[in-house]
């Protein structure tokens, strides 16, 4: 075991969730004047500084344990390459005097920087560390903490700090970001610090809101969903992991004071949660390591990520996310918007809309025994009856699955995602088709920056979910007798449209015979041809308007019958004749004014 110095306690308590924040918000200044502008450079620097201290606290942690009942604990990472020995503050009187004891905290960083020659730090880092944590995946016996690690650090080319000085100082203030300096009895949690940080990347002007889904709507598809132990989570466009995370937290159970496992039942319980339920494929090669840094500060030992494009299947890694299922119990999942794939995808699936080929992934990977689902969909993908692919990815849908909730939320949602499309929560369960489709109307509330969508905007629609109610927001649509109705109104269309398919047919024979005559009446020739081209066109144009008919059923977007009609209907004269009486109002209050 290392060595225990006077530097081993790392510092003052934290006892306030201001404390924190400040702590936190001292490191980022730090980093903003270290060639780390903005939050898309800090947050993934912080993000593998943040993930190497609480991991090497960790392990300790755990070594203590297997000592305790005398068995021996292998740390995922040898010396000098552990946080306890290059990254935490030295005692430096102690490292002086003893050289050589390579079990002194900081040892390694007394080594390189003890004799005041602050040029070395970085080059070890960069020539050593980071070259030593890369390739430990491609150990032949590694573990799965081990291949963790390798991808977290697999987009750090370099330190981006610029100084040895600047870095030295934010690796002392992490070090005091411990779990034994933050209080979390009293306030949140290192994970929910780090989302935070996360949060950063969010706000619009730092470009990362693409992956960022906001924490309420996360919070809410989880308690809707509602997991449990035992069923698997999976998320196919994972971003940062923020489902994945706030999953865990909802399945492992808090308490009104913050202490988690309150659902725990037994140790079986806790090594599935941690080891075998969550899954995530992402693409970015920068939110990837974020993704896997936060998901093990929420605890999630074995973070079961795929790394490469979900929807062509062309893999960067995926040694993480061996011997995983085939199909899920529960999919939460905020697809990106309004992208294109490649032509070579559209010419496989027949389209490139990312959502469509999202939702197909989706219905591929939920397990047909009523795994459930919760997405985000823009209304695009709700409303739209005239193209094909869209289409037929809702009547997938809704034949398979029984979709039960759609909530339509406010605009400007994902404006710090750059998306200003409208959205909708959909939430379904495969095994059954769609009987009728209860819907929830969030738009009329405004958001903005000063007016953020907050979890109390989601209180009646958690009240009224359960019995599925109508009421002034919310309604129910019978999607079976609509689809019974659309049939009934489509078929004199196509019963039309076969009868004259059958004279084709017979005109076409009639036509054939002529030709084939020893002496053809071209002119006759000529009047079946006409003929028979009038009347494709018509079959044509018949099966087009009962195709119409029935594609409309798949309109899905939320319109509130209920909503209260808030045009203005007085005329001109009435407004004018209104600005006049007011006009006398103001007039009066200022002659008794003055």
């Amino acid at each position: 075991m290392p060595r225990k110095t006077k530097q081993d306690d790392n510092g003052k308590r934290l006892t306030t969730q201001q404390s924190v924040n400040q702590a936190v918000k001292n490191i980022c200044d730090i980093m903003r004047r270290s060639n780390c502008a903005g939050a898309m450079q800090y947050v993934p620097e912080l993000s593998w500084i943040l993930f190497l201290r609480i991991l090497d606290e960790q392990e300790t942690k755990e070594a203590e344990e297997y000592e305790a009942v005398g068995k021996n604990f292998t740390f995922s990472l040898e010396s000098p390459y552990r946080w306890h020995d290059w990254a935490a503050p030295p005692d430096e009187s102690y490292c002086r005097e003893h050289r050589y004891d390579h079990n002194a905290q900081g040892w390694q960083r007394f080594k390189l920087t003890g004799q005041g020659e602050l040029n070395q730090f970085k080059i070890w880092i960069n020539g050593k560390l980071l070259p030593h944590l890369k390739q430990l995946k491609e150990q032949e016996d590694a573990t799965t903490r081990q291949k963790v690690i390798s991808e977290v650090m697999s987009s750090v080319e370099r330190v981006r700090i610029d100084t040895d000085r600047n870095l030295l100082e934010i690796l002392d203030k992490v070090h005091e970001l411990s779990l034994d300096t933050v209080d979390e009895t009293h306030i949140f949690p290192l994970s929910q610090v780090y989302e935070g940080l996360l949060l950063k990347m969010g706000e619009k002007g730092n470009d990362g809101g693409q992956f960022f889904t906001p924490r309420e709507i996360i919070r809410v598809m989880v308690q809707v969903l509602s997991p449990k132990i035992g069923e698997t989570v999976y998320d196919p466009a994972c971003g940062t992991g923020g489902f994945l995370a706030q999953a865990f937290e909802y399945m492992a159970g808090k308490d009104e004071q913050g202490h988690l496992y309150t659902n725990i039942k037994s140790p079986q319980d806790i090594e599935t949660l941690k080891q075998r339920t969550f899954y995530g494929r992402e693409k970015d090669d920068v939110v990837y390591p974020i993704a896997l840094a936060n998901l093990v500060l929420h605890r999630i030992d074995a973070p079961h990520l795929w790394h490469g494009n979900t929807l062509t299947d062309e893999a960067i890694y995926t040694g993480l996310f061996e011997n995983s299922p085939a199909v899920y119990d529960v999919i939460l999942t905020n697809p990106p918007f309004g992208g294109k794939e490649s032509r070579e995808l559209k010419k496989r699936f027949g389209t490139g809309a990312t959502q469509v080929l999202f939702l197909k992934h989706v219905l591929n990977h939920l397990n047909p025994n009523m795994g459930q689902c919760g997405i985000v969909l823009d209304e695009g993908v709700l409303f739209r009856t005239n193209e094909k692919e869209f289409v037929n990815s809702k009547r997938l849908l809704l034949n398979e699955c029984n979709v039960w909730c759609i909530v339509s939320l406010p605009g400007g949602v994902f404006t710090a995602a750059g998306a200003g499309v409208k959205t909708n929560l959909v939430f379904f369960t495969k095994g059954q088709p769609t009987e009728k489709i209860w819907y929830y109307d969030l738009s009329h509330i405004k958001v903005g920056k000063r007016n953020p969508l907050t979890l109390d905007k989601f209180a009646d629609l958690l009240k009224q979910l359960p019995l599925r109610q109508d009421s002034d927001y919310s309604w129910t649509i019978d999607f079976a007798e609509r689809k019974r109705q659309a049939k009934i109104q489509a078929e004199p269309f196509k019963k039309e449209a076969e009868a004259k398919k059958q004279s084709v047919d017979k005109k076409r024979e009639q036509l054939k015979k002529r030709k084939l005559a020893k002496s053809p009446d071209n002119k006759k020739i000529e009047i079946l041809t006409t003929d028979i081209k009038q009347l494709d066109k018509e079959v044509r144009e018949l099966n087009i308007k009962a195709q119409d008919i029935e594609n409309a059923v798949y309109d899905l977007k939320a319109v509130n019958p209920n909503a209260k009609d808030e045009t203005d209907t007085r005329t001109p004269t009435e407004l004018l004749n209104l600005i006049e009486d007011k006009g006398k109002e103001v007039a009066d209050i200022l002659v008794r004014l003055r």
